[in-house]
């Protein structure tokens, strides 16, 4: 029992960052994380000692995510003070409309294709564990991940088009 919760103690951070890039949002990624890890709790008997923990989880979650989304009806949610997590210092200002701009592509992505493009980027999981994760076959894991690159490249290419008549003025 204490390896289990020694080992997701360490995966927590990585489900996090993998569930606010999934989401798009800090609130509803925290959500996903605790239904995730409740699940993982409720569900602990099927887990195989020995085996990956990290998928597993990345399973539960994406499961957790899809059952989510099928049934997802409009809440007004009340957001949580984002500002209060922020780094120490601060990027600058092109970094974060960089950033934003990946974010908003991210978004713009299918979910089938920002899935993979999350775990084997962001997660840095193989693409055996990424088909185990999503529970689909290998070539399916790298034609997707093939044509959400393909279309990141173009919705960033054409998010800085659209940026390129401004200027930097010191």
């Amino acid at each position: 029992m204490d390896e289990f919760r020694t080992q997701i103690e360490h995966i927590i951070p990585r489900l996090r960052r993998y569930a606010r890039a999934l989401t798009g949002e800090r609130s509803i990624a925290d959500d996903l994380v605790q239904d995730t890890l409740e699940r993982a709790w409720v569900k602990l008997h099927l887990w195989r000692r020995g085996s990956d923990l990290r998928a597993w989880l990345f399973t539960i979650m994406h499961n957790t995510y899809v059952n989510q989304v099928r049934s997802r009806v409009a809440q007004p949610t009340v957001p949580l003070d984002d500002d209060a997590l922020d780094a120490p210092v601060r990027p600058s200002q092109t970094d974060l409309l960089e950033l934003r701009d990946l974010e908003a592509a991210l978004q713009r992505l299918p979910d089938e294709q920002r899935e993979v493009v999350l775990l084997i980027a962001l997660e840095h999981l193989s693409y055996e564990e990424t088909a185990r994760t999503l529970g689909i076959p290998v070539g399916t894991v790298m034609s997707r991940l093939h044509r959400g690159r393909e279309r990141l490249r173009r919705l960033i290419d054409t998010a800085a088009a659209g940026n390129a008549s401004l200027r930097i003025v010191k």
